[in-house]
Parts: C-alpha cells; sequence; structure tokens
C-alpha cells in the first residue's frame, strides 16, 4: 500500500460551512425537555450557528390569534412559545434561521395540511393580512433581541413550494406571490434584514430560472438563495418504516452546486447560497440514518460542501420529531445525530469529530482529510471507508491508509496519537440495540447501555517522529490506519513533551 504524503504546507481553510445551521423538529417541539437537552449536548461538542425548523407560524406555536368577541374584533399577535423557544436557543449559543411558515388556519385559504401534526400548506386568504402578521413576528423578535442580533438571522420564505405536499397545488404562480408579499414586509421592517428562498425540494431546475426573472423584473428583494438535497429514491414502505435506493455521495455535491450553475449570468449568481436541509433519505423513518453507513457515507460530503455553498444543513439535529406520527420504537430511522434520550448515532460522531478538527487544511482525499491547528499544531485526521450507494459493490471488511503527517519537531522524538474509531460495530448503538433484541421502549439500564455503547472505540499511544531532512524544526509521523466495515476514524497528533522524572523506574512497576 503507498504512503500518502500530506504536505506540510497548508493547502486552504476549512471553514464552517458543515455547522452553519442544522434541522430540527417543528418550533414547537423546542418546548420539551428532551430536545433542550439533546440540543444542549449537540452543542456542547459540535457547536451549531443556527438551527431551522418548520412551523413557526403553525396554530400549535400560537401567533395568529383573531378575536370576535364581546363587541372587540381583531387580531392579537401572541408570542408566549416562541419567547421560550428562541430564549433557548440564544442560551445554547445558536441562532435561528427563521422559516415562515406553514399557515396559521384561520388566515388560510383552505383545508389542505402536511404531516401527522397538520401543517397548513395553502397560500393566504388575505395576503395584506399575512404581510401583517410577517411584520408583527419580526418587530416583536427586534423588540425583544435587538435590531443588530435579528439582522443575523436568515428569513426563509416557506418550505419547498415545488412539492404538492407542501404547497397547494405546487403553484408556482402563487408562491411567487407569497415570496413578493412577505420579502417586502420583512424589508418593510428593516431594510437589512436578510430574506431569501426559494427553498426547492431536490429535482426543482424548472424553478429556478422562473424564480430569478420575476425577482429581477419586479425588483423583489432576495438577499440569498436555499435549496434541499436528498440522494434516496421512492420509499417502498413497510409498517412503522422505508426503504429506499441511495445514489452515491458525489450527488450530493452535486445537488450542492446545481443551483449556482442554473443561476449563472443572473443577478442572483453572487448571493449566498444555503442548503437549508440535506440527508440520505428524505424519510423520517428510514434505518440508513441510524448505521454507521450513513456516517461514512456524509464524511467526504462534510470535508468539501464548503467549496460550493455557504452553508449546508443536517436534517435534523435530534429525533425529537413527528412528521409522520409518534415514533413506534426507540430506534426507527429517525433524522437525528441523536435519538430520544440523547444516544449519539454514528453520524453524531461525524460531526464531533469534524468540530475537533483545525483550521488548515492540509490534505483532503477520497478517504481522508487532514488538518492543523492555527494555534498549537495539533494535527488532525479524518479518515472514512468510501462508499458507493445502492448500486456500487459491497464494501471489505477493512479499509486500509497510510499517510506520512507532518508535526512540529518534538525535544524527544515522540508524538502522542490518540485515535477514535466508529464502524459497523463500534461506536455503534443501533447495532447494540440490534443485539439487544431490539427493545421498543429500552428500561433505565438498558438506555445506561446504549450510551455507553455508542462511544467511540479509543487508543493512545505514542509514535516516533522523523526529523525533516531541512532541519526547519518540523518532522514526520507515519500512521498505519486501518478502519472496520463503514468506519469513520478521528486521530489527533500532539508532540510530546517528556515530562518524566529522570528517577523513575517503569521497569520496577509490575504489570509494565
Amino acid at each position: 500500500m503507498n504512503r500518502i504524503v500530506v504536505p506540510a504546507q497548508a493547502a486552504g481553510r476549512l471553514g464552517d460551512a458543515w455547522r452553519h445551521c442544522v434541522g430540527t423538529g417543528r418550533f414547537n417541539l423546542a418546548l420539551r425537555q428532551d430536545y433542550q437537552e439533546s440540543l444542549a449536548l449537540a452543542q456542547r461538542e459540535i457547536g451549531f450557528r443556527y438551527i431551522r425548523g418548520h412551523g413557526l407560524l403553525s396554530d400549535d406555536v400560537g401567533v395568529f390569534r383573531p378575536y370576535d368577541a364581546a363587541g372587540h374584533r381583531g387580531t392579537r399577535y401572541a408570542f408566549t412559545y416562541v419567547d421560550q423557544v428562541v430564549d433557548a436557543y440564544l442560551s445554547l449559543g445558536v441562532k435561528p434561521f427563521l422559516e415562515l411558515g406553514f399557515m396559521p388556519e384561520a388566515l388560510a385559504s383552505g383545508t389542505d395540511t402536511v404531516f401527522w401534526w397538520k401543517g397548513n400548506i395553502t397560500p393566504p386568504r388575505d395576503h395584506s393580512e399575512w404581510a401583517r402578521l410577517v411584520r408583527a413576528v419580526l418587530r416583536h423578535l427586534i423588540d425583544r433581541y435587538g435590531l443588530s442580533e435579528v439582522r443575523t438571522w436568515p428569513v426563509e420564505v416557506w418550505n419547498e413550494p415545488n412539492l404538492h405536499v407542501f404547497w397547494k397545488d405546487a403553484d408556482q404562480e402563487a408562491y411567487f406571490r407569497l415570496y413578493e408579499v412577505t420579502a417586502k414586509a420583512v424589508k418593510e421592517v428593516d431594510a437589512e434584514l436578510q430574506v431569501g428562498g426559494p427553498v426547492l425540494s431536490p429535482g426543482a431546475d424548472d424553478w429556478w430560472e422562473p424564480f430569478a426573472e420575476f425577482v429581477t423584473s419586479r425588483d423583489v428583494p432576495v438577499d440569498f438563495t436555499s435549496v434541499h438535497a436528498y440522494t434516496s429514491g421512492p420509499a417502498e414502505h413497510v409498517p412503522f418504516g422505508v426503504y429506499q435506493a441511495l445514489r452515491p455521495p458525489r450527488n450530493l455535491l452535486e445537488q450542492f452546486a446545481r443551483p449556482k450553475e442554473l443561476l449563472a449570468g443572473t443577478p442572483l449568481a453572487d448571493l449566498p447560497l444555503h442548503v437549508s436541509e440535506f440527508n440520505t433519505s428524505y424519510r423520517p423513518d428510514n434505518p440508513i440514518h441510524d448505521t454507521a453507513y450513513n456516517a461514512a457515507y456524509l464524511a467526504p460530503v462534510l470535508a468539501e460542501g464548503g467549496d460550493v455553498v455557504d452553508s449546508f444543513s443536517y436534517w435534523t439535529f435530534s429525533d425529537v420529531f413527528e412528521e409522520v406520527g409518534i415514533p413506534t420504537s426507540f430506534f426507527h430511522g429517525g433524522f437525528g445525530l441523536l435519538t430520544h434520550r440523547q444516544v449519539r448515532k454514528p453520524t453524531y460522531h461525524l460531526y464531533a469529530f469534524m468540530a475537533r478538527m483545525g483550521q488548515e487544511i492540509l490534505a483532503r482525499g477520497a478517504d481522508h482529510l487532514v488538518t492543523r491547528d492555527d494555534a498549537t499544531g495539533r494535527v488532525t485526521v479524518l479518515a472514512w471507508q468510501p462508499v458507493g450507494g445502492t448500486d456500487a459493490p459491497a464494501e471489505p471488511d477493512r479499509h486500509e491508509l497510510s499517510l506520512s503527517v507532518p508535526v512540529p519537531a518534538a525535544a524527544g522524538g515522540r508524538a502522542f496519537v490518540v485515535r477514535y474509531d466508529v464502524d459497523t460495530e463500534r461506536g455503534n448503538a443501533w447495532h447494540a440495540w440490534g443485539e439487544m433484541g431490539r427493545p421498543a421502549s429500552p428500561s433505565s439500564r438498558q438506555l445506561d447501555l446504549l450510551r455507553d455503547l455508542a462511544e467511540p472505540a479509543r487508543t493512545a499511544s505514542s509514535s516516533p517522529v522523523t526529523p525533516a531532512p531541512d532541519g526547519a524544526g518540523t518532522g514526520r509521523v507515519d500512521l498505519d490506519l486501518v478502519l472496520g466495515r463503514h468506519g469513520v476514524t478521528l486521530v489527533e497528533i500532539d508532540v510530546v513533551r517528556d515530562e518524566t522524572p529522570e528517577w523513575l523506574d517503569d521497569s520496577r512497576v509490575l504489570g509494565t
């Protein structure tokens, strides 16, 4: 096996597009303890910048409250739940990425809904009343959190209007009208608030040119564009779940890049582009989300996605999520990086590994990303077994990678190497749950076991540092990595500064 020599000179910066935003279940769910404990964990170990979900204006949040009683008639805007949720977000260091939807029933033009929790997908019966609602929400947020803060919160208009399931008849003209009314209402509140769309699902290439033409010809504000990306095929339904084929991971990166290609030559071409949802499967009941395969599949996407978009938001951080109903089993193929009760999934570990990478990119390949920390010189290696989707050959039981990694020269000639491994068996609570008999409602003891077994395998060692021939104060460490099936590995390398007292003699310690 050839050894890859990692250059000592940085090739670029990693950036944080991969954790700029994360998805969440509907807005109302953020009131729950399980949800908030899960988000607190994700923020401690990953640190997302923004969070986006549906249902800000749906009835279970209670913002739009018309009244007609005792001779009084009008509309009251209530923010009891909005304040609790946004307060919780900000206390955990994450900002809202505001999605304006779905339609309050009292303002809706029809009764069509989506999801188990019945988000109304019809246009407003009165666009002026909708604009007043939008202005009221934003003015309240500014009054409570300050204009300079709210100016940093993107405001996205609706969700996937190209799909009948999310927008009545997928009516393009009706969405464009909604977008125009909404964007202008946003700017009436403050010209520097960020508003954008059209929040398209995969396969909506034919919407981009008309959208660009519409907003340009009518001088409609648009500060960013947004799109969603998934690589799964049609769903084969089974009770409380689905199976789907997956296209190769590279297809996600192609989807990320597609809007810029379609908008080339338009005034929208250079706007920030946010992938405000992405994952393998678009279903919240596909077991792929719980697997190590999902982590290995997404590793190259996290490593490269920032090259083509300003952000890409994993859908979602937690299994506290109810689009197709309340889950019937602990593991159920939910979108979450975390299960209910904060059991980490393999894809969670991928994100936690990325959070520990350095800022300087030294090398990037089909199965690895090598970075260096600006301040400490610590070198980190993220490695994974490449996977290719449904039509690719089955992956072998192991994947080998050899690297020569540059490190600062060490006085003692050694480097401290810590390794963390996740694969089909290690750091994989879904595997452990299967061996446990797939309990639908694990006991407290079983939950504790699952949390323990979800931890990555850890090893620590030291490796010799070979001085660089030019004597420039650097050296090299050779790494020979063997990954398990569908493995994702993090290696951290620090220079050893040996402080062992000269009188210690380990040979006299039994067991060493």
